[in-house]
């Protein structure tokens, strides 16, 4: 037996933590998501069931074996499928009444505008080295008063940060233009984690190869991130509650049992900011002659 989709039905539950009249508005947003991998699927199908009405998703990969420890569309039965398929798939699962559209292609200069056109906010979930992609995305957010999200899982934890209209950039906030790779990576690691709450419990230090663009996850990293960036977007599209935006952030580490609210003023040119990070660039190359000499 099966039973006809109806739409106040199926998200009658989020009422009372939202009024009928915001789950409406709910409905008519749009939110685009650019990577579907470790936090993006689980960001599309979150928001989902928020009842968010329409989203633009990207990515341009496909489901491998190593996404299963923490990608919610990583199943035996999606390996080699393109991920945007399969979360759009999961997503009209859900809402079928959604208005989805899909940039399997990922997020290029050439799609840039299309891809934002109508979209009322951005949650960020690209790959962590994804720099170029990255800048170019929120640069557009920012020139075209766009609100952005990005939730970052780290270790048993997330870190967050809000890019909202006429305050801090995302540029301002990382200083990432012109900088080295190796600079990049280490810019945009402390200014997510001001507070590094996850370090002290990775217990095999060989499982972190950032030259090579590897490191370990979790699941339940990913899941937080989905369900406080889902909160924020909430908060920005009911225009309800305080909202941080940077440089104030949030990181929770459920591990640790520790919740922080950081503020690094003029972002990774603060004082604090710029000694963390020339220490973690000392560890840094202290790490890689050591790779070289073994």
């Amino acid at each position: 037996m099966t039973t006809s989709f109806n739409y106040q039905q199926a998200f009658s539950r989020n009422i009372g933590w939202v009024t009928t009249e915001e789950q409406a508005v709910l409905r008519g947003k749009k939110i685009a998501i650019a990577g579907l991998g470790g936090v993006g699927g689980s960001h599309l199908l979150t928001l989902a069931r928020l009842g968010v009405g329409a989203f633009h998703i990207a990515d341009f990969d496909k489901f491998e074996l190593p996404n299963f420890n923490r990608q919610v569309g990583a199943t035996v039965s999606h390996l080699n499928i393109p991920k945007a398929d399969v979360m759009v798939e999961m997503a009209m699962d859900i809402n079928p009444e959604l208005n989805i559209t899909s940039f399997n292609q990922g997020v290029t200069t050439d799609n840039l505008t299309e891809f934002f056109t109508g979209v009322d906010l951005y949650v960020d979930a690209l790959d962590f080295f994804a720099f170029t992609a990255r800048e170019n995305v929120f640069a557009h957010c920012a020139e075209h008063d766009i609100p952005a999200i990005t939730a970052a899982p780290l270790g048993m934890g997330v870190a967050l940060l809000n890019f909202l209209p006429r305050k801090m950039t995302f540029e301002q906030y990382f200083q990432l233009d012109g900088k080295s790779e190796t600079d990049k990576i280490l810019n945009f690691l402390l200014g997510l984690s001001p507070a590094m709450l996850q370090r002290g419990y990775l217990v095999d230090q060989t499982a972190v190869d950032l030259i090579n663009h590897k490191g370990p996850s979790t699941p339940m990293a990913c899941e937080l991130c989905a369900g406080v960036a889902a909160t924020q977007a909430l908060k920005i599209l009911l225009k309800r509650g305080k909202v941080l935006a940077a440089p104030w952030g949030l990181h929770f580490d459920a591990y640790r049992n520790k919740s922080v609210k950081t503020w690094r003023p003029g972002g990774n040119k603060n004082l604090i900011q710029r000694l963390a990070i020339a220490v973690a660039k000392r560890q840094f190359i202290s790490l890689i002659k050591t790779d070289v000499r073994t």
